[in-house]
This record gives C-alpha cells, sequence and structure tokens, in this order.
C-alpha cells in the first residue's frame, strides 16, 4: 500500500511538472525593452502575441504616420492578442482571436521556432491580412503562423489601420505633415513593421536579410505596394501575392488632390468644418459618422511619399524590389452573378450585358469568353467576373515584374473547392470564413471553381484551426503541398524541393508562361487565359 502511496503522488507530481512546462514563459529583450511570451513544448515554438511596433495612433497622432514607441521598464507581457484595429462587420465573416477593437492596435505577432544559441538565422515571413482596407486582423485564426513556424520559419502578422482611420485624406492634414501629403496610413503601418522587422527579428531568430512579405486580397494589394514603394522596397528579400495588387480597377492608389476632395465631402457630411473637429470625435462617434452615411471606403493616394508614382511607372521603371516573386489568383473568385447582376445564365442575357459593359469591343469580348450553353455562360460569367474584380489586375502585376526584373517570378491557379460546410445553417463569406443563413429563399449556386479567399488556410497550413469545413484527405494532401512550396519559396526563393512537380519560373519573353495548378494533384498547364488579360490590359488603359 505505501509503495503504490508513494507511486502515485509520484505520477501526480510528474503530471503537475509536466502541466507546469506546457506554455510556460518566454522572455526576449528586443529594442524597447524586454517582452515575455509563451513557451509551446508540443509545437517546439516560443510564441509573441501583441507586441507593439509604434505608438498608439490615438489623440493627436489620429491621421499621422506611425511614431516610433518610448522604451519600457521592466517586463512587458506578449501573450494575448492586440485589440484589432476599429471595422464593422462589412463582410459578416471573419473571426477574431483578439479580445477588443481600438483605434490602439498597431501591434504584431511572432511565431518563432528557433533556439537559444544554436547560431541559426532563419527566413522570415511577415504576412499583411486582407478585407478590402475595410476589416481583418492578424489573430484570425487562417493567419496562425504556427504550422508554418514548424517548417523552420520565424511568422509575423501585423496589424495596421484601416477605413476612415488607416486612409483618410485630408487638405489640413496634407499640410501638417512633414512629406506634405495624407492618407495610406494603413500602408505607412505595413512599412514601420517591416523596419520593426529588419531591427528585431534577430532576436527571435529571424534573417534581416531573409524577410519575405505575402498577403492575400488587400493583403497581397499591400504586398505589391510595399514592393513598389521607396519607403519598403529595401526590406525585403521576396513576395507572395495571393488574389490582388494595386493597379486598376482593383483598389489602385487616385491622385492626392481627389483623395483630398473626398476627405473634405466627408468631413461636411459629418457637420465639422475642420480637421481639429475631426480629431476631437471619440473613436465610437466618427465611426457612427461613416455607418450613418455609409461610407466605410477611402482610396489609396498617389502621394508622392508612399507612392512614388502608379504601380505599373513603378515596375516599368524597374524602381520596385527586384526580389523573387510567387503570385497567383482562385479559379472562381467570384460568383457569375455578380457580372450578370441577377440574370438567368441565357445567351440572349450574357450578350446583353456584354455589349452594355463593353459597347466599343463587345465582339472581342464574346470571342474570348465562350457563351453558348447554360454551362459556359456560368463560367464565363465567373470568369468575366473574376477577372474584372481582382484576377486581371494581379496577372498584371505578375506580367510587370516578369518583363521588369531578374528575379525569378512564379505564377499559380488555386482550383481546390472547399467540402461541404459543417453547419448548414450557414453560407460561405465573401472573404473567408461563414455566416448564417439571412434568407431561407435565396439558394447559393454550387461552386464551379475555388472561391475568393479560400487558399488562405490551405496555404498556411491551417485546416484545423478552420472548423468550418468538412475537411477531407484530399484537403490536407493540398494543404500540405501548398504550404510546402511556399515554405520552399520563403527559404530559398524557389518553391521547388523534393517529392514536388516541378514549378518553372515565368520567362520574360514567354507569350503564355506556364501556370502550376494548385489542386489534389497540382501540375504544370499551359496558359490558356493570357488573352483575356491581354484584352483588359488594352481596355483598362484605353479607359483611364
Amino acid at each position: 500500500m505505501g509503495k503504490m502511496y508513494l507511486v502515485v503522488c509520484f505520477c501526480f507530481l510528474s503530471f503537475i511538472i509536466m502541466a507546469q512546462n506546457t506554455n510556460s514563459s518566454k522572455q526576449v529583450k528586443i529594442e524597447n525593452g524586454v517582452i515575455e511570451g509563451i513557451k509551446d513544448p508540443h509545437k517546439g515554438l516560443s510564441l509573441y502575441f501583441g507586441i507593439p511596433f509604434a505608438k498608439p495612433p490615438v489623440g493627436e497622432l489620429r491621421w499621422k504616420a506611425p511614431q516610433p514607441l518610448d522604451n519600457w521598464d521592466g517586463i512587458l507581457e506578449t501573450k494575448k492578442f492586440g485589440a484589432k484595429p476599429v471595422q464593422t462587420n462589412v463582410y459578416g465573416d471573419m473571426k477574431s482571436r483578439s479580445e477588443s477593437m481600438s483605434e490602439d492596435c498597431l501591434y504584431l505577432n511572432v511565431w518563432t521556432p528557433a533556439k537559444k544559441g544554436d547560431g541559426k538565422e532563419l527566413p522570415v515571413l511577415v504576412y499583411f491580412y486582407g478585407g478590402g482596407f475595410l476589416a481583418g486582423d492578424g489573430s484570425e485564426p487562417r493567419y496562425d503562423g504556427a504550422a508554418m513556424a514548424q517548417k523552420g520559419i520565424v511568422v509575423v502578422t501585423v496589424n495596421y489601420r484601416l477605413n476612415i482611420f488607416g486612409f483618410f485624406a485630408h487638405p489640413e492634414l496634407s499640410e501638417e505633415a512633414g512629406y506634405k501629403a495624407s492618407g495610406n496610413y494603413g500602408l505607412l503601418d505595413q512599412s514601420a513593421a517591416l523596419k520593426w522587422v529588419q531591427r528585431n527579428i534577430s532576436a527571435f531568430g529571424g534573417n534581416p536579410n531573409k524577410v519575405t512579405i505575402a498577403g492575400e486580397s488587400a493583403g497581397s494589394i499591400s504586398v505589391s505596394a510595399q514592393m513598389a514603394s521607396p519607403l519598403s522596397n529595401k526590406l525585403i528579400a521576396g513576395a507572395i501575392g495571393e488574389s490582388g495588387a494595386a493597379i486598376n480597377p482593383t483598389l489602385f492608389p487616385i491622385p492626392l488632390a481627389e483623395a483630398e476632395q473626398k476627405g473634405v465631402e466627408f468631413t461636411k457630411k459629418a457637420g465639422l468644418t475642420s480637421l481639429a473637429g475631426l480629431r476631437k470625435l471619440t473613436t465610437d462617434e466618427l465611426f457612427e459618422i461613416c455607418k450613418q452615411s455609409k461610407i466605410y471606403s477611402f482610396p489609396t493616394v498617389l502621394d508622392g511619399y508612399f507612392y512614388s508614382k502608379s504601380l505599373p511607372a513603378v515596375f516599368n521603371a524597374k524602381e520596385q524590389a527586384q526580389v523573387p516573386l510567387l503570385v497567383g489568383w482562385n479559379s472562381a473568385e467570384i460568383p457569375g452573378m455578380a457580372f450578370m447582376q441577377g440574370l438567368p445564365y441565357t445567351k440572349e442575357n450574357f450578350i446583353k450585358k456584354v455589349k452594355i459593359t463593353y459597347p466599343d469591343s463587345y465582339d472581342e469580348v464574346l470571342k474570348l469568353y465562350a457563351h453558348d450553353t447554360e454551362k459556359e455562360i456560368e463560367q464565363s460569367a465567373t470568369d468575366l467576373a473574376s477577372d474584372r474584380f481582382i484576377s486581371y489586375s494581379t496577372w498584371k502585376w505578375f506580367d510587370l515584374h516578369r518583363k521588369n526584373s531578374s528575379q525569378p517570378v512564379y505564377r499559380y491557379l488555386f482550383s481546390r473547392i472547399r467540402p461541404a460546410l459543417v453547419d448548414q445553417e450557414s453560407v460561405s463569406g465573401l472573404a473567408g470564413g461563414t455566416k448564417k443563413k439571412e434568407d431561407d429563399s435565396f439558394k447559393m449556386p454550387e461552386p464551379i471553381g475555388a472561391a475568393h479567399a479560400s487558399e488562405i488556410e490551405y496555404c498556411m497550413g491551417n485546416l484545423s484551426l478552420v472548423n468550418d469545413y468538412a475537411w477531407t484527405d484530399d484537403d490536407y494532401t493540398v494543404s500540405e503541398s501548398m504550404q510546402t512550396y511556399f515554405a520552399n519559396f520563403i527559404r530559398t526563393g524557389n518553391p521547388n524541393g523534393v517529392g514536388l512537380e516541378k514549378w518553372p519560373a515565368a520567362e520574360a519573353m514567354d507569350p503564355a508562361p506556364p501556370v502550376m495548378l494548385i489542386d489534389v494533384e497540382s501540375k504544370v498547364v499551359d496558359a490558356k487565359n493570357d488573352n483575356r488579360y491581354l484584352f483588359l490590359d488594352r481596355h483598362y488603359k484605353n479607359n483611364q
């Protein structure tokens, strides 16, 4: 009995010790002071959440470029995600692990596998979230960095200001700024985070000379913007873009004077006459005005500071970051109904919509987008809606960089259709995630390709953290290969590796460079749709 008692006590004591060692604290010294994160021995990682990288942009710092942090005394605990940027639920589907929402949102998160004293400097991934510059935050489970960190990469996710707090321009703001421009605060936040990474990432075992930036949708647009900006183009060693670039017609920057005028008009709608009045409003008061006026979106700006010129002009002048680029989009970014606008998929209706949209060139469009059968029309409407929404701008970025850089450029098309939803009372959201059905009478059509934002949890290895879908073994196969391609690219600037289908880089003068089709059996295919993008290229140039 005595021996049994001792065995039980020993086992219980061992359990207590093991529990104490699980997710224990981990301290590190960075430029502003000591922070304390979480050590996860099960995953072999150290985690640091909610690290401030700039002063809170509140009060008089509202609508100013991010300002350097003050040092702190003692130990700053970084074990919880910082507040997410102020936003409304515009998409109805984004999920956050942040406990609050605030203008005080300039925080980043780090996942690192580095072991102290091993002498290694690991490659770094900095990921920018999507959400149309209206919503999103770095704590979303689909962006979690643990799975990528377990492949030997230091992962950073970054919060940046959104909507009116991140992109509001006004003549008074331009006058008070040292660089005589306004707007683009969210992009400047990202640039400040990249500078923070340069100064601090070695403390987490990362190599500041091996930083790859990545993002999806507005995050991908941000990657293209950081590549083009003179403030950031020397801070990175590689870039990954998932559906989106800052090129007409996709959230491209507009002239400063035009953006300032939009700011003046908004101020008048708010019943105010000056910037001082806007700054005196509380966060809730200011955002309530946005809600009532239904004005959430403020464009990025050709400010002569962050943007020296438009993105195509920068790339054509070869002034962008001369780094390897991996870029692509999804096979059905947006449903065909976005083009048809409620009209059934008939030949007559499709031709009607094409003629309205392209009155001077509809014959060419009808040759490029098949429309004889209902199935062809649904596919072509989906293709045309997707191309106009985001696929063309991403293709243009790909085309510009391969023709204006000696660095390798790799293109993909993500084609995996997500499995069924676990909760049949939900529907897939517009920007990832799900939301509850609002109208039982309306039935979303069955997907004919991979939807916008659906690749994120695959490429980041986070299917297990996104429990909305009934993932299958095939989905995990797709995720493993896509994540491995991305991880190889982050490490070496080349996605290829043992056990993977060979992915060739695009040649500058190839009229139809190959595409890596990412699905259960990923494979290289001939480019079949580039004539569509060449037509749209001419169309948008002629309509600028």
